[in-house]
C-alpha cells in the first residue's frame, strides 16, 4: 500500500511540486499520528468507500487528482454543475429501481411466478389472467404512489437549486440560480446568505478580508467562525477590480474532509498557500458581514457537504420485513399442500383407469402439481400490497392534515415524504437528535444575574428574587455604597468582551463570534449601559451617568482549557483594571480570600443550573501601574515566543488573574424550541432512549441536556474523553467496571462522549471489536447519551452502529445539512423545517415544524398506524386462508382432481368487492385509542414498541384461526346438505350450489370478524362491513339471472342459483348458525381475555374513565401522576368478585416507572468526578487563523465600510 501512495505522489510531483509536497507532508502527518495511536483531528470522520484507501490499519481519504481553476473563467466541461438531488428516482433510473424495490417483496415474486404458470395451456384451473391483471394493477398503483412522493422530493430540491446568487459577468453582478453556478465563478454574498457552493474567500466588507460564518448547519456549533481571505486579494473591493483580477488556483480534488483544505493560488506567478481558514463551505451562513467576494471551488455533489451525505436509501418497515418472511413460510406450506394433493391424486387415480371421466392418457404429475400451485396461490393475498399502499397513502394525509402538528409561525404543516414507514413510527426504541436548531432556537437571552448576593430575574419573583426592571432603576441612580456593585457588574458586561458594534438607523447591532457574549452585551444595554464604539485601542460605553471611554490595554483570549477571558483597561481616571469572566470552577478559585458571598453564590449558581441556565462568574482586580507594567513585559515576551507560545501566554495570564474580587454572576438561557422538555419527558416515559448527537462543545451540550430535561440534577454524568486508542480502551474498560452487575440494565446515568473518542471506537466497528461492543454495552446501560464534537459522518455511523448491533428500530431527527447522513441511516428520518435551509427535510421520510410535534407523531399516529397496519395485514391473510383452504377440503371429495368449488367470477371478486372494504375500515377508520389517552399515558406506546400486536406467534395464531374457521364453514355446510333436499321440489344441485352456500357463509364470517376486531364503530364501519355482505347477495342475485339473456360462458353454471338459495330455509338457517359457530370461539376468547387477562390498554382506559378515582385524587380525568393505591383500587373495580389479586398486581405496572438500577459509585468513580460539573455560557471558535484578541485590534466602528459594488 505504501508503494501505491508513493507512486501516486510521484505522479503528482511532475505536475505540481509545491502542492504535492504539502499534500505529502499532510498525509505523513496523519500516518505519524495514527502510528502513535492518536486521532487525526478532534472531529475527523471515518472515511469509507469513495475517495478512500486503507493506511496504517485505518481508513484514510485518498485525495483525488488535484484540480486547476483559472479565476473568472467558467469551465463547463471539466467540473459538474451545482445542481443537487435528494430524490430516490430519476427518469432513467425509475423503472429498474422501482422494479427492484417491488420485487424485494416476496409476494410480488410469487405472483409473478403464478402469472407465468397460468400461461401454460391446460394447467390453470382459474384462467390465464386472473393473477396477471391484479398484479399489473398493484404495480401501477405502487408506481403512482412512489412518483407522487418522489416528485415532492424533487420539488424541494428545485427550491434549493433555483435559489439565486450574484455572479460577476461582464463586470456586472448578475442574478444566477444556484444550479447554474460553475467552478471558477466570482460570486457576491451578503449578510445572512447561505453559501451556495464551496467557495474561496477573496475579500469582504470587514478589515483584512475577515468574514463571520455560522456553521450550525454543518457541525451544530452555535458560535460563529472567523474566515480570513489572503492579503493579496483583500484589495478587491469592487466589481471592476474583481473582473480585472487574474489568478490560478491549484488545489486537492473533492473529498469528505470538512475541516481540511490544501491549495495554492498563483498571482503573478507567485504562489500563496491556501487552507481551510480561507474556505466557505456550502451549507454555512454568512453572518455579521455586510458582503464578501469569493470564487467557486467545488460545486454540487462534489461539495464537502454533499460528499458527507449518503445515497438516498430504500427503506422498508420491520412489519413488512416480517411479513416477507411469513410469506416465504406460507409459500413453503403451499408447495407442501400442492405436493401432497398431487400425490393424493396420483394414488386416487391409480386402479381407476376404467372410469369414463378420468383422462389417464393425458395425466402428468408435474402439470397436476403446477395446477395445485395455481389453485392454492390465493393463500397469499394478492390484494394485500395494493391495500397496504392505498391505506398508507391515505394515512399520510391524516398526518399532513393534523392541526395539532401545524406550526403557524412558519406556516409549516407536518409532511409525509415516505408513507411506506407509517407503522415504523409506532416501534421506535432509540431517537438520535441534533441539538442546534432541533432542540434549541440558537437564540441566547439574558435571563438574570446575581449581584452582591441578590438575584435579579423576571421569570421568577418568589422569595427574595427581584425583577430585572428594579435592577435597571437601581443602575440609573448615582454611584454610592449601595449601587457600586451594580455599577461594577454592568461596567464589566459592557467592556469585557470582543463584540463589535455597528450603528444602523439609530440602533446598535452587535456582531460577535460568540452568541453568549452578544447576549451579555445586550443584557447590559437593556439595563442602560450601552456599548457604542470600538476602535483598535479604545472602548466607549454610554451609561445613565454619561459616556465612559476606556483604553484597551490587553485582551486575554478564551480557550477551552482556560474557561475564561479577560481584558485589561484604563478608565478616564487612570485606574487600571483587570476584568475577567468565566466558569465558576476557574473564577472562584482565583478570588482573594475572605469573600463572604462565595457560599451564597454557589447555591445561587446551582439554582440557575437547575433550570438549565448557562452561568458565568464575573470578577475584577484593580492593578497598580508598576504591577501592570511588570506583568505586561512578561506577557509581551510570551506572546512573541517562537516555541510553546500558547503555553507561555497562558502561564503569563495566570500571574495576573489572581486575587480577584467577585462582582457577580450571569444567567443566560439558550432558548429551547417550544415544548421540548415536555416532549422529551413523555418520550422517556414511553421507554424511548434519546441520544443527542451534536458538533457543539461539551459544556454547551451538557447545559442543553439539563434545559430540556434529558439530564437531571440527580443524574451522574459519565464523561469519556480519550485522546488515543489505548486511552479509549482504558476509559471504556473502567466504565464497564464502574457499572459492575448493572451493565446492560437501565441506570440513572448519562454518558457524555466526544467525537475524538468515537473515532477510535468506530474505527474498528467493521471488525466487531471488543472496544465497540463494550461501548455499546455502556451506552445502552445509560438513560441518556450525549455525543459532542461529532462530524456528520460520525452521526450516521453511530446510528448505523446501534441499528445493526443493538437491533432496535431507530429514528433520527435534525434540521441541518449536517444531519442528512444520520437521517438517511436511521430506520425513520425526520427533518425539521428550520431556518438553515431544507437539506434535512429533503432527505427525510417525514417533516415537521418543531421537535415537540414528535410527541404526537409517535405516541398517537405511530401507535394508530402500527395497530391499523398490523390488523390489516393479519386480516388480509385471515380472510384469504379462510376461503381458499376450503378448496383443500373440497379436494377430499373430488379425488384431488383440482376441481374448484367456487364459481370463477366469485373468486375473482372476493378480494376486489366482497371483502375489499372491511380491511380498509380496519386500516383507515379504526382507532386503537382516542387521541388524548396515549398523550397522557405514554406507557401505551410500549404496546406497539414491543411488537405485541404483530409477531410470528400472533401471525400463526391468526392463520390457525382461519384454518379452524374454514373447517367449520365447509364441513358444517356439508353436514347441513348431506341428507336434506336443497329446495322444495325435492331436487338436488351439484357442487356449485354447495360452493355458493359456503361462499356466502364465508363472506358473512370474515366481514363480521372484521367488526369483532374493530375498537371503534362508526356509520362507515357499518357501511363497510354490512355493505360488503349485501354486495355478495346483490351480485349472486344479478349474476345468476343473466343467463340466457347475456350468454357469458361462466354464467350458465350460475343460472337460477339465487332463486334456489332464497327458496331453501336450510340455507337461511345455516346463514345464522354456521357463521355463529365459526365465530363462537373468537367471541368467548374475547370475553375471557378481557375478564382474566386484562391488557395495559384496558387498564389505562378503566383508570382514565373512573370518575370515582378522579374525585379521590382531586384531579381531572386522566391525571398523568396517579397514586399507586388508587390505581390498584381501579384495578380491583375492573375485576369481578371472584377474580384474584393477579389483575390488581398487573394493573400497578401501567404507571410504575421503568426500573432504574441504582448503585454506589466507587471511591474514585468516573461518576463522582462528573457529578459536580455543569456548563457555562461561553463558546468561541478556537481554531481560527485569527484570534479574537487580534481581531478586535483591527476593528474600528467609526470607519465606514466599503460597499462592494
Amino acid at each position: 500500500m505504501d508503494k501505491e501512495i508513493e507512486a501516486y505522489f510521484d505522479d503528482v510531483k511532475l505536475k505540481q511540486p509545491s502542492l504535492c509536497e504539502r499534500l505529502s507532508s499532510k498525509l505523513c502527518l496523519r500516518r505519524g499520528q495514527l502510528d502513535d495511536g492518536a486521532s487525526t483531528s478532534e472531529k475527523q470522520p471515518l472515511f469509507q468507500g469513495r475517495n478512500t484507501l486503507w493506511c496504517c490499519g485505518a481508513a484514510q481519504p485518498l485525495i483525488s487528482k488535484h484540480r486547476s481553476i483559472h479565476l473568472g473563467v467558467q469551465d463547463t466541461n471539466s467540473f459538474i454543475s451545482n445542481r443537487i438531488s435528494t430524490g430516490k428516482y430519476h427518469v432513467w433510473s425509475f423503472l429498474p429501481r422501482f422494479l427492484f424495490e417491488q420485487f424485494r417483496k416476496y409476494a410480488n415474486i410469487f405472483f409473478l411466478l403464478i402469472c407465468c404458470l397460468q400461461q401454460i395451456p391446460g394447467v390453470s384451473p382459474t384462467g390465464k389472467y386472473t393473477t396477471l391483471m391484479p398484479l399489473l394493477f398493484i404495480l401501477l398503483l405502487s408506481a403512482l404512489k412512489e412518483l407522487v412522493e418522489d416528485i415532492k422530493r424533487h420539488q424541494a430540491d428545485s427550491k434549493v437549486n433555483n435559489s439565486t446568487v450574484s455572479v460577476l459577468k461582464d463586470k456586472v453582478w448578475t442574478t444566477v440560480k444556484w444550479k447554474d453556478l460553475r467552478v471558477g465563478d466570482f460570486i457576491k454574498l451578503t449578510n445572512g446568505s447561505l453559501i451556495p457552493a464551496d467557495t474561496l474567500l477573496l475579500s469582504s466588507s470587514e478589515p483584512q478580508s475577515i468574514a463571520y460564518i455560522e456553521t450550525a448547519n454543518l457541525d451544530g456549533e452555535t458560535n460563529l467562525k472567523i474566515r480570513k481571505g489572503i492579503s493579496k486579494t483583500s484589495h478587491l473591493l469592487t466589481a471592476s477590480q474583481l473582473a480585472d483580477f487574474s489568478a490560478r488556483i491549484e488545489c486537492e480534488g473533492p473529498n469528505r474532509l470538512l475541516y481540511d483544505f490544501v491549495g495554492t493560488i498563483y498571482i503573478d506567478s507567485r504562489g500563496v498557500p491556501l487552507g481551510p481558514n480561507e474556505m466557505l463551505l456550502r451549507g454555512s451562513k454568512l453572518k455579521n458581514t455586510s458582503w464578501i467576494f469569493g470564487v467557486v471551488v467545488y460545486t454540487g455533489e462534489e461539495s464537502k457537504l454533499r460528499l458527507n451525505s449518503v445515497k438516498t436509501p430504500l427503506k422498508r418497515s420491520h412489519v413488512e420485513k416480517l411479513t416477507n418472511i411469513q410469506i416465504l413460510l406460507l409459500f413453503g406450506t403451499l408447495l407442501f399442500l400442492s405436493m401432497f394433493t398431487a400425490v393424493a391424486n396420483l394414488v386416487w387415480t391409480r386402479g381407476r383407469d376404467g372410469l369414463w371421466f378420468i383422462d389417464s392418457v393425458s395425466y402428468s404429475f408435474t402439470l397436476q402439481f403446477l395446477t395445485y400451485i395455481i389453485l392454492y396461490n390465493n393463500l397469499i393475498p394478492i390484494s394485500l400490497q395494493v391495500t397496504l399502499e392505498f391505506v398508507k397513502f391515505v394515512q399520510a394525509f391524516y398526518i399532513n392534515w393534523d392541526q395539532d402538528m401545524y406550526y403557524a409561525e412558519a406556516d409549516c404543516p407536518a409532511m409525509v415524504r415516505t408513507s411506506n414507514l407509517n407503522e415504523e413510527l409506532g416501534q421506535i426504541k432509540y431517537i438520535f437528535s441534533d441539538k442546534t436548531g432541533t432542540l434549541t432556537r440558537n437564540v441566547m437571552e439574558f435571563k438574570g444575574c446575581s449581584i452582591d448576593g441578590v438575584i435579579y430575574r423576571d421569570d421568577i419573583t418568589e422569595g427574595e428574587i427581584i425583577p430585572l426592571k428594579e435592577l435597571k432603576k437601581r443602575a440609573a441612580k448615582k454611584v454610592d455604597k449601595d449601587t457600586g456593585k451594580i455599577k461594577d457588574f454592568l461596567e464589566l458586561l459592557a467592556v469585557c468582551h470582543t463584540v463589535v458594534p455597528e450603528k444602523n438607523d439609530g440602533d446598535y447591532i452587535y456582531r460577535a463570534s460568540s452568541p453568549d457574549e452578544a447576549a451579555l452585551v445586550k443584557g447590559a444595554q437593556s439595563m442602560g449601559w450601552q456599548f457604542t464604539e470600538r476602535t483598535p485601542d479604545t472602548i466607549t460605553i454610554s451609561t445613565p451617568n454619561g459616556v465612559e471611554k476606556y483604553e484597551l490595554l490587553n485582551v486575554i483570549d478564551f480557550t477551552s482549557a482556560r474557561k475564561r477571558m479577560s481584558v485589561v483597561v484604563r478608565d478616564k481616571s487612570g485606574t487600571i483594571k483587570l476584568m475577567c469572566k468565566g466558569a465558576d470552577s476557574v473564577i472562584l478559585e482565583r478570588l482573594a480570600t475572605n469573600q463572604s458571598l462565595v457560599p451564597l453564590l454557589e447555591s445561587q449558581l446551582q439554582s440557575f443550573a437547575h433550570v438549565g441556565l448557562r452561568t458565568l462568574c464575573l470578577a475584577v482586580r484593580v492593578l497598580k501601574k508598576d504591577e501592570y507594567d511588570s506583568w505586561n513585559k512578561k506577557y509581551h515576551e510570551a506572546s512573541i515566543a517562537i516555541s510553546k507560545r500558547d503555553e507561555l501566554v497562558a502561564a503569563a495570564a495566570e500571574l495576573l488573574e489572581v486575587n480577584l474580587t467577585l462582582v457577580g454572576a450571569t444567567a443566560i438561557e439558550d432558548k429551547l424550541q417550544e415544548g421540548v422538555p415536555d416532549c422529551i419527558a413523555s418520550l422517556a416515559k414511553a421507554d424511548i432512549k434519546i441520544w443527542v448527537l451534536t458538533g457543539d462543545k461539551q459544556e454547551t451540550a451538557i447545559n442543553i441536556g439539563y434545559s430540556c430535561c434529558l439530564l437531571t440534577t440527580d443524574m451522574p454524568l459519565m464523561i469519556i474523553n480519550a485522546r488515543s486508542h489505548d486511552d479509549t480502551k482504558v476509559q471504556i474498560k473502567r466504565a464497564i467496571t464502574e457499572f459492575g452487575p448493572s451493565i446492560q440494565k437501565s441506570n440513572n446515568v448519562a454518558l457524555i462522549i466526544d467525537g475524538q473518542t468515537l473515532t477510535h471506537v468506530l474505527q474498528y466497528a467493521k471488525e466487531n471489536s471488543c472496544l465497540m461492543t463494550d461501548f455499546l454495552k455502556i451506552a445502552i446501560s445509560c438513560k441518556a447519551v450525549i455525543c459532542c464534537r461529532v462530524s456528520p459522518i460520525q452521526k450516521a455511523e453511530i446510528v448505523a452502529l446501534v441499528k445493526k448491533f443493538v437491533g432496535a428500530i431507530t429514528l433520527a431527527i435534525g434540521d441541518g445539512a449536517n444531519d442528512v447522513g444520520m437521517i438517511q441511516a436511521a430506520d425513520v428520518g425526520i427533518g425539521i423545517n428550520g431556518l438553515e435551509g431544507t437539506q434535512a427535510v429533503c432527505a427525510a421520510d417525514y417533516a415537521i415544524g418543531q421537535f415537540r410535534f414528535l410527541k404526537k407523531l409517535l405516541l398517537v399516529h405511530g401507535l394508530w398506524n402500527y395497530y391499523r397496519i398490523c390488523k390489516l395485514v393479519l386480516y388480509s391473510f385471515y380472510k384469504n386462508i379462510c376461503l381458499y383452504v376450503i378448496e383443500l377440503w373440497f379436494q377430499i371429495y373430488n379425488g384431488y382432481s383440482g376441481q374448484i368449488l367456487f364459481e370463477r367470477w366469485s373468486i375473482g371478486f372476493y378480494n376486489v368487492i366482497f371483502t375489499f372494504f372491511p380491511p380498509l375500515a380496519l386500516g383507515l377508520l379504526d382507532r386503537y385509542t382516542d387521541t388524548e389517552l396515549p398523550m397522557r399515558y405514554p406507557t401505551l406506546y410500549k404496546i406497539s414498541q414491543d411488537s405485541t400486536l404483530f409477531n410470528v406467534k400472533v401471525f400463526w395464531m391468526w392463520i390457525t384461526n382461519a384454518i379452524l374457521h374454514s373447517v367449520v364453514l365447509y364441513f358444517f355446510s356439508m353436514l347441513m346438505l348431506e341428507t336434506d333436499s336443497s329446495h322444495p321440489t325435492g331436487g338436488t344441485n351439484g357442487f356449485l350450489y354447495l360452493g355458493n352456500c359456503v361462499f356466502t357463509y364465508t363472506v358473512v364470517t370474515v366481514c363480521l370478524k372484521a367488526g369483532m376486531e374493530s375498537y371503534t364503530w362508526t356509520w362507515m364501519h357499518f357501511v363497510a362491513i354490512f355493505g360488503s355482505i349485501l354486495s355478495w347477495f346483490a351480485f349472486v342475485g344479478f349474476y345468476s339471472e343473466l343467463w340466457p339473456t347475456v350468454r357469458l360462458g361462466a354464467a350458465e353454471d350460475m343460472a337460477g342459483q339465487s332463486r334456489q338459495l332464497a327458496s331453501n330455509p336450510v340455507f337461511w338457517l345455516g346463514l345464522i348458525l354456521i357463521p355463529g359457530c365459526a365465530l363462537l370461539r373468537d367471541f368467548v376468547w374475547k370475553i375471557v381475555r378481557r375478564t382474566f387477562f386484562i391488557s395495559i390498554k384496558e387498564k389505562v382506559e378503566i383508570f382514565h374513565n373512573d370518575s370515582t378515582i378522579n374525585r379521590r385524587l382531586g384531579t381531572k380525568s386522566g391525571s398523568s401522576n396517579p397514586r399507586s393505591t388508587d390505581v390498584q383500587e381501579s384495578g380491583a373495580k375492573a375485576k369481578n368478585k371472584n377474580s384474584d389479586f393477579y389483575v390488581t398486581k398487573l394493573f400497578t405496572k401501567v404507571f410504575a416507572p421503568a426500573a432504574i438500577y441504582q448503585f454506589k459509585p466507587s471511591q474514585h468513580s468516573m461518576l463522582e468526578q462528573s457529578k459536580s460539573q455543569h456548563g457555562f455560557a461561553f463558546s468561541q471558535d478556537e481554531n481560527s487563523k485569527m484570534k479574537q484578541s487580534d481581531l478586535i485590534r483591527i476593528m474600528n466602528s467609526n470607519v465606514r465600510k466599503p460597499l462592494g459594488m
